[in-house]
């Protein structure tokens, strides 16, 4: 809008003809001198058009601008709600983080079958299952050990093998803001980094068996029900150091040199000290 030679009448300057506006400033000459103000603003507070016209229009430009100012307020209202919000559950997850006592079987290991696995490598997290009888029948289960420090680890059997042949197809750390105790739809994300999945020939040198023991039948191999069990903290490290053995490529290693030190770190191993697999395959073989 063209305010130039308009008349306005400021509270304290008297009547003055505006000799320049642009969409941020105007210039008004008045008796004692020229003046600088912010536009529109300055019609809301110090001064008043006297064209009818030019000031109803003014006026609905203030109007839609309010309107915009609010909506801007309560952006920022929510914002500030969002991130107080936010600054909540941070200090939650640190008391939590920082009481948390490590189990020694605090990982997971997952029964898979192939049609869950292409689901769990394309969206990176695995559903826990439900609750089959009781008063929470229905809902999602809580893997309350699972914590900052567990990993995931990808089990499968193809038809027809036997248990023997369970093999490993992938292992990931799980969220850095996952808490067990605290998930409520069941399902457990992983690390945006520390995740792998194990092609076919790495797949067959990684066996299931060869780590895990049942410490009452140590040479049984039975998954016996259920779609997961926790896994001791060990194991997983012998795990992830044969798999960072198998890496050769030299950035899947170093990603696998991290992804190992990274776990050892939060559960409190020496890498050095990480003893040799004990599993019943490894006794079978006599190795």
């Amino acid at each position: 809008m063209d305010l130039t030679n308009k008349q306005v009448l400021h509270k304290s300057f008297g009547k003055g003809n505006i000799v320049d506006c642009d969409d941020s400033y105007m210039v008004i000459h008045f008796s004692s001198g020229n003046k600088k103000f912010v536009y529109p603003d300055a019609f809301g507070e110090y001064l008043k058009l006297l064209d009818k016209k030019a000031a109803e229009s003014i006026g609905k430009i203030l109007q839609v601008q309010e309107v915009e100012r609010k909506i801007e307020a309560e952006k920022i209202e929510k914002e500030k709600d969002k991130e107080f919000e936010e600054q909540l559950h941070t200090v939650r997850m640190e008391k939590l983080i920082k009481s948390h006592k490590i189990h020694l079987s605090s990982q997971v290991a997952f029964n898979c079958n192939n049609e869950e696995l292409d689901g769990i490598f394309t969206e990176w997290n695995v559903f826990t299952g439900t609750i089959q009888s009781g008063a929470n029948e229905g809902k999602p289960k809580k893997l309350i050990r699972i914590h900052q420090n567990s990993a995931c680890l990808l089990t499968a059997k193809d038809a027809g093998m036997t248990e023997k042949d369970r093999y490993i197809a992938g292992v990931y750390m799980v969220d850095e803001n996952f808490i067990g105790r605290l998930c409520e739809d069941g399902y457990i994300p992983a690390h945006s980094v520390y995740r792998i999945k194990l092609n076919e020939q790495e797949s067959k040198e990684m066996l299931f068996w060869k780590y895990c023991i049942n410490n009452k039948y140590p040479d049984n191999m039975t998954w016996n029900s259920g779609s997961y069990r926790y896994f001791d903290n060990i194991w997983m490290a012998q795990i992830l150091k044969d798999i960072a053995s198998l890496r050769r490529w030299e950035q899947e290693s170093k990603l696998m040199d991290e992804f190992l030190n990274y776990f050892c770190r939060l559960n409190h191993i020496e890498e050095k000290s990480i003893p040799k697999p004990g599993g019943p395959l490894v006794r079978m073989s006599g190795a």
